[in-house]
This record gives structure tokens, sequence and C-alpha cells, in this order.
């Protein structure tokens, strides 16, 4: 739902809020029909804060509703709709004026600006502007006075309803046209909107020149602004400097600022010079910490003889000093002695420090914000442990977990216990051994080791078994000879016999001499040392047992045979 809003500026295209404000919206379209507000005053306007309009005297205290101007000045005001909240934050809101005890006539503004969120609650809003942003923009710059009524009258034309829903009330008169403005409507205005203002009028021709050369001025400052040689059209050179020229290339800066200084303290006194040669250029810029002893200085220095010379004072017209810093942020003036690089050597340096300082204040806000989270975080996780160590089912819970894992790792050493004991795992284990290494796997050192003393508990067994079987066969060759003969039984009883058997026994303990034993440590030198260890001590233990066994072996063979002697006997 849309009405288009007529004006001396322009055409405003506004949309209503029919849902949330119907009486507020049916009371402003119904205005609109009768024509209320043709020729209305823009009576207020504040830059960028708002365009207030709807009286039809234009004295910011008239306007009623459309129920007082049908039912009479009772009815002239009604209770504006709070709900929902629609705030004042956006540019080209259009909005009833309330008073205090929230109520509404015909008066309403529109809004030049954004974030008016203190308008709220006191003033009913029931519509956006949609088209005539632009007209808004041109109403905020119109020229006020002091109580923000413009000085050229900015008024309602006509306004067209695009779509009406509401029904037409009782007693409701609709005119066929927009009627002509009577002397009533135009009593509050200044200055027609149409009229032209003669500036000449009532001013003599001196004051007409002067208002002529003003004019030129601007247009000279706005071309040299465009062009660049001026920061800006509207700036002034210093009052507090003058310009001394035709000098004698002889005077110096400590002569003019000693001649210049009884009127005054001076800030900087310096003669122009080119920056090649060094020579004066003949003229000078004399700088005064007060305007009043610039001024003084200017009356009575001006056609003085110095140096032979008569100089001329005039206020310097120069900005070659003065930096303009960009629009709205005005002008920054030279250090002494300096220079344009200086000048921006300066800035730059302010730049940064302002930017490391921006930086160091936004990190000390972060590492305090962290430092706060972490705080909270760590209380947080205080609270939760206390409270889970102070339950019981936590208790319990993890009593429980407990039981069951440890439930968990008996079956599982179980489990492990029986397969590798059982055939079937042997077999599987085996048969991956082939299949990676080609044959069963190698065993670790440790398994080395165990093997290397089975077999010497094999190889001394081995020995006794063989040494006993010697022994064994001596024995049987001896009772052989023994029960076949007694020449044999006599034979062994012999010298010769006796003899020969110490002859054996003699080689037997030539194999154990120190002799024998040095020839066999030169052939295994090939051998480790600690296989050369282990090999000693199996070669003693075999020796010493096989001893043990024929001495023992020996003595119960004589025994028996003297006993069968005495028993044949």
């Amino acid at each position: 739902m849309s009405v288009v809003i007529e004006t001396t500026l322009g055409d405003i295209t506004v949309d209503l809020f029919l849902k949330q404000r119907p009486r507020a919206c049916q009371n402003f379209l119904k205005l609109c029909k009768i024509k209320y507000y043709n020729w209305n005053l823009f009576h207020t306007v504040s830059k960028g804060f708002i365009a207030q309009t709807g009286d039809p005297t234009g004295s910011r205290n008239g306007g009623e509703s459309i129920y007082g101007v049908l039912d009479g000045p009772l009815k002239r005001f009604f209770g504006a709709e709070t709900n929902p909240r629609i705030k004042h934050t956006v540019k080209g809101l259009i909005s009833f004026v309330g008073n205090e005890e929230n109520m509404i006539g015909s008066q309403f503004f529109l809004t030049l600006g954004n974030d008016l969120t203190y308008l709220d609650e006191k003033h009913c809003v029931f519509g956006e502007v949609v088209e005539g942003l632009d007209v808004l923009e041109v109403i905020d710059e119109a020229i006020c006075d002091s109580e923000d009524r413009p000085y050229q009258d900015i008024r309602i034309t006509h306004t067209v309803i695009l779509d009406d829903p509401f029904p037409d009330l009782e007693k409701m008169f609709i005119p066929s046209r927009s009627p002509s403005p009577s002397a009533e409507r135009l009593q509050g205005g200044r200055i027609a909107p149409d009229e032209e203002v003669d500036e000449i009028a009532g001013k003599t021709a001196d004051e007409i020149n002067e208002m002529i050369a003003e004019r030129e001025a601007k247009a000279r400052a706005t071309i040299l602004e465009m062009v660049g040689d001026l920061p800006e059209a509207d700036m002034a050179p210093p009052e507090n400097v003058l310009f001394v020229c035709k000098l004698n290339p002889v005077t110096s800066d400590d002569d003019l600022e000693i001649i210049f200084s009884r009127f005054g303290k001076i800030k900087s006194c310096e003669v122009i010079r080119d920056h090649k040669t060094g020579d004066s250029l003949q003229y000078a810029f004399i700088e005064f910490e007060d305007k009043k002893s610039c001024e003084d200085a200017y009356f009575k220095m001006d056609n003085v003889l110095i140096d032979d010379r008569r100089i001329h004072v005039d206020f310097s017209q120069s900005v070659s000093k003065v930096k303009w810093m960009g629009k709205g942020r005005g002008v920054k003036h030279f250090p002494e002695g300096g220079s344009l690089k200086q000048l921006k050597y300066s800035q730059e340096n302010n730049n940064k420090n302002h930017v490391q300082s921006r930086k160091h204040s936004w990190h000390e806000q972060n590492n305090m914000s962290r430092y706060v989270d972490n705080q909270r975080y760590h209380k947080e996780s205080r609270k939760k442990r206390k409270s889970r160590s102070q339950s019981r089912e936590h208790e319990q819970n993890n009593m429980s977990r407990y039981d069951d894992n440890q439930r968990y790792h008996r079956e599982s050493r179980k489990k492990r216990k029986s397969r590798s004991q059982s055939p079937e795992y042997k077999k599987s284990k085996d048969r991956y051994e082939m299949k990676k290494f080609g044959s069963r796997k190698p065993r670790s050192p440790s398994s080395k080791n165990k093997n290397i003393k089975r077999n010497q508990t094999k190889e001394s067994r081995s020995s006794c078994r063989r040494s006993r079987s010697r022994s064994v066969n001596r024995s049987t060759k001896h009772k052989k000879t023994s029960r076949s003969s007694p020449e044999s039984r006599s034979r062994s009883l012999t010298p010769k016999y006796k003899k020969s058997r110490r002859s054996s026994s003699d080689s037997s303990s030539r194999s154990f001499s120190p002799e024998n034993r040095k020839i066999k440590k030169r052939k295994s030198r090939s051998i480790s040392p600690r296989d050369r260890k282990k090999s000693k001590r199996r070669s003693s233990s075999s020796e010493d047992e096989v001893r043990r066994y024929s001495k023992k072996h020996i003595k119960k063979a004589e025994k028996s045979r003297s006993e069968k002697i005495k028993y044949k006997t």
C-alpha cells in the first residue's frame, strides 16, 4: 500500500505498515483522501534529524485527526498503537507526532538520520520512504533560522493514494480535484518556493561592487582548488605573517629580525634564497606571535629605508606552509624551518604510532578476554569435578567399569594361552613361517643359548655312555677269558699284562698333558674366546666323569674275579 507525496522540491513515495499499524494508516489515508495535507508547510527542518509537517496553520500547534475533522474537536487526538514495536533506526521512516499521553493527530515527520532510537515509544512509526531519498537530502540541506524554520518555504502540493483498503467513513466529503491554496494555508510562509529574490535591491553601488568582487574571488578560488593549487577554496592565509619585498641582497635574516622585533615577539624570520647559489631573492616572510603586533608592523614599516633600499610591507597571501589534511580534517602548519618532506615524515610517524597504539590496545583487550574466558572455563570444570566426586552414582559406575576391565583382561589371557598351546595354532604358525621365510623362522639369541646348553648336556651324556660301553666290553672280555681257560686268568695276573695296562693308562693321561693341550689351542685359534671357554668346560667335565667311572669299574671287576677264584678253589 503506497502513497505519493508531491512537494515543491520533488516527489516522495511512502509504503505504509497496514498490518502493524492499521488505525494510524487509516487516519493518514483518509486525511490524504480529503486533501487535508495539500499546501501544508514543512515548518521544522532539523539537519540530520527530522523534517516535520502536517499542520495546516503552520504554527506547529495545529492539526487534528480524521475523527476530529468529522466528529468535532473532542476527537482531535486518538491513542497511538505501540505493539509490535517499530524503532527509528533508519533514514526515511514516517511517524505521527505523539504527545506526552501517547496521543496522535495529523502532524507527522520524516527521519533524516539513522539510529534515532530516543524517539521510540513517544512517536508512532507507520511507514517508510521507498522512493525519493534524494528529495530528503535536498530538504535536509535547506537554510534555516535558529528555530529550525526554513527561510524559503517547502510545501506539500498534492497527495496521491495508489490503493485504499479501508472503507470510507460516514460524513466524509471527498473533493473531485485538488483545491487551490487559501490565504489561511499560506499564512506561516516566508519566501515562496517560486519567488525570485532580488539581492541588489536597497544596496549602494559600492556594496554591489564589493559583492561582485567577492563572488569573482570565490570563483577563482574554486578553479584553483580544482586545479590543485589550493587545498580549499575557502582557505585564507595566516593573519600573523608579513610579506617584505624590495630588500637589499646584503640584508640577512638576523638584521630583519632585530629591526621588526620592537613590534612584538617574532616566531620566525626567513629571507628567501636561491637553492643552488644561496643568493638572496630580495623578499622575506616574518611571522609574529600576535595578530596585533603584525598589524602595527604593517602600518609603520611600509616604505622604510633598510640598507639603502626602501622596502614594501604587506600581509602575506601565501599558504605554502599550510598542508591540507583532506575534506573535513582541517589544515596543518609546517614546523619552523621545516619542509614538505619533514611534514610528511612526521605525519607518517604519527600515523605509525597511532596504529601501533591501536594494535597494542587491541592485543591487550584480546588477552584480557581470553584470560576471562579461561577463568570461567576453569571455574566450571572445578564445579563439575566436585559434583562428580560427591555423587555416589559416579563412584559406582567407576567400580563397575574397573570390574568389567579386570574380567575382560582375565578372559583374554586365558584365550591367548589356549590358542598358543593348541596344535592347530602351532601348525598355522609353521605354515606362515614357511611362506614368509622359506623355512622356519630363525630363533632369537636367547633360544640359541638354551640349545647350546642342551647340546652340551647331550654330548656329556653320550661320552659317558661310550665310556661305559667300553668298560663293559673290557670286562666281558676278561670274564670270557677267565671263564674259558685258567690261562687267561693267569695272564691277567702276569707282570707283562699289568705293564700293558699301565702303558694304556699312560697314553690316556698323555692325551691330557699340557703339551697336547697347547697343540689343541694352536689348532683352535680361529674359534671365538666365548666358544673356547664353553669347549673347555665340556671337555673337563667329560674327562673327569670318564676317569671316575673307569676306576670304579676296574675295582668292581677285580673284586668279582677274586671272589670267583675263591669260590672255585
